[in-house]
């Protein structure tokens, strides 16, 4: 199962009961936060989510409405006796900033923080069920988007048929793994034969704040859902170009060459007190757009 529960949907101001980005990634039994602006520890008892089972979070960028929340959440865990390590994924001048206010308030916590710094594009978590990768954005300061994968899961062997073909019990790990079964007598047994397909692993992406990007679409070709920001209409094009973000109709093309299943949009400018708009302008380049709405799960 892979979901996304939207906490925050806007941009640096919170407005119109809005709040800064954040979100939650469920990928099989794990839970994944995406960002903490502020007021996030508030929406995830809001939501009544169980966010002692969050142990890994993921910080795209150092704009404050991307990252204020954390400290107060990180201390929350400790008064809740936190025993569990705690990942943190971030760019590496976050841990001096954490680590001065700790020391400020002399603060410390009963569990283990490992602090990784974003330094460069690749894999960041692998599981045997998920993976978990950055990939740069283009914005004012250095920014990351995030990429969730499941593992693709092994083959699921066919009884009935691998015994119809002779196929040994003790080659049924190595089918699962994909590879074919060569008999006695040297006939090749195809994987396919003996072996029932499984599902295609789903994939979701993050793209954090960034400008219009054609690159972002050759990276996240075939991802099932993106979540692009929007934080203007699309008559806003030299503003947001100016400030490095995207409009509605520049996320809607990313969906579009990317070939995603659909596209989620948020980061909305508090300028905006409706958003009926965006996801009208969205829609009319890339049908399968629907609104970060905070509160709501989208499943894939």
């Amino acid at each position: 199962m892979l979901g996304v529960t939207i906490l925050g949907n806007n941009s640096a101001l919170p407005a119109f009961d809005r709040h800064p980005t954040s979100q939650l990634v469920t990928l099989e039994d794990q839970l994944f936060l995406v960002d903490c602006g502020e007021g996030t520890q508030v929406q995830l008892a809001r939501y009544k989510i169980r966010w002692g089972r969050i142990n890994h979070i993921f910080i795209s960028h150092l704009h404050g409405d991307h990252y204020f929340g954390l400290p107060g959440f990180v201390h929350t865990m400790g008064l809740l006796n936190r025993e569990n390590d705690l990942h943190l994924y971030a760019p590496a001048p976050l841990k001096e900033i954490l680590d001065l206010q700790f020391l400020a308030a002399g603060s410390t916590l009963p569990f283990t923080l490992h602090f990784h710094p974003l330094e460069g594009e690749g894999e960041l978590v692998r599981t045997e069920k998920c993976r978990i990768s950055c990939f740069p954005t283009m914005h004012r300061v250095p920014c990351w988007g995030f990429l969730f994968e499941q593992v693709r899961p092994l083959r699921k062997v066919n009884i009935d048929k691998a015994r119809i073909h002779n196929v040994p019990a003790v080659f049924f790990d190595r089918l699962k793994k994909g590879e074919d079964f060569i008999n006695g007598s040297g006939t090749r047994i195809p994987n396919a034969v003996v072996t029932d397909p499984v599902p295609k692993p789903k994939s979701y992406a993050f793209c954090a704040d960034t400008m219009y990007d054609e690159t972002l679409a050759e990276k996240l070709t075939g991802v099932d859902m993106i979540y692009h920001e929007t934080t203007y209409l699309k008559d806003l094009n030299e503003r947001a170009a100016a400030r490095f973000h995207s409009t509605t109709e520049q996320a809607a093309l990313i969906a579009k060459a990317a070939n995603t299943k659909r596209l989620l949009i948020g980061h909305f400018s508090s300028k905006y007190d409706k958003l009926d708009q965006f996801e009208q302008e969205a829609r009319s380049f890339f049908p399968d757009t629907d609104l970060a709405l905070e509160g709501v799960t989208y499943y894939i």
